[in-house]
Order: C-alpha cells, then sequence, then structure tokens
C-alpha cells in the first residue's frame, strides 16, 4: 500500500464552487475518496463557496490541507459557534450530531474522515428546527 500525498493530491483536486444551484452529485463528483476507516469515509475536496448545513451520527475528523476556513456549528442548545481554521495541518474534530457548515476565505482544501452512512443535509436557515 502507498502513502496519500495529502498536498500533491489538494493540488491536483478541481475546485467545487458552491452555489445555490450545486447539485449533490457535482460535490460528491469533486471529491476524491481515499478509502475507509472503520465505519468511515476517508477523503479531500477543494471547494469555494458556502456549504449546506451537514449532520453525521459520528463525530467527523476535518483537516485542513491548504487556505482557510470558517466552521460554524449548531450545538443541540444555544446560538451557533464559530471556529476558524487558519494553518494548513489543523485539525478540528466536529462532534457527531452536531450541525455544521464549512465557508472557506476564498477557497480550501481539506481532508475529513466522516461517516459512511446515516448523514444528513440541509438548506434550512436552522437545520435543527426541521430535523
Amino acid at each position: 500500500m502507498d502513502p496519500h500525498r495529502i498536498r500533491t493530491l489538494a493540488r491536483e483536486l478541481p475546485e467545487l464552487r458552491i452555489g445555490p444551484d450545486t447539485t449533490e452529485e457535482e460535490a460528491f463528483a469533486a471529491m476524491r475518496m481515499l478509502g475507509s476507516f472503520n465505519q468511515c469515509l476517508l477523503g479531500m475536496v477543494r471547494f469555494s463557496g458556502q456549504t449546506p448545513w451537514e449532520w453525521h451520527p459520528d463525530d467527523e475528523l476535518l483537516c485542513l490541507v491548504e487556505g482557510e476556513v470558517e466552521v460554524t456549528l449548531l450545538p443541540t442548545e444555544g446560538g451557533p459557534a464559530t471556529i476558524t481554521v487558519m494553518a494548513a495541518g489543523d485539525i478540528l474534530i466536529v462532534p457527531r450530531q452536531t450541525w455544521h457548515r464549512q465557508f472557506p476565505r476564498p477557497s480550501a482544501a481539506l481532508a475529513f474522515v466522516t461517516s459512511s452512512e446515516g448523514n444528513r443535509h440541509s438548506e434550512a436557515e436552522d437545520p435543527r428546527e426541521t430535523a
């Protein structure tokens, strides 16, 4: 088995430009799946534009490869929490069952480990009210 050269892979990825008309198929086509890790997927994506809200049944690991990303979390109760991931190599663990979305400045490449099943996505202003 050969190692994954994360920085090289990031440079080779096409940029997914997220907007109101971006389809789930376009998003998945832009991601590079590197393999599985336990019951999760290991992948990478390069993107610009704010992502829809995401929810996963398990913790999600985000590793910034290039750029800067603002991650907004919606805990079960209370208002949003925003975390800025600024340096390549920074890792953020998004707690399981927490709605979250990413906003790169202006674009970013992320490696991620996320649940392979049971994920949800939402375009609602506050997805906790519609879940």
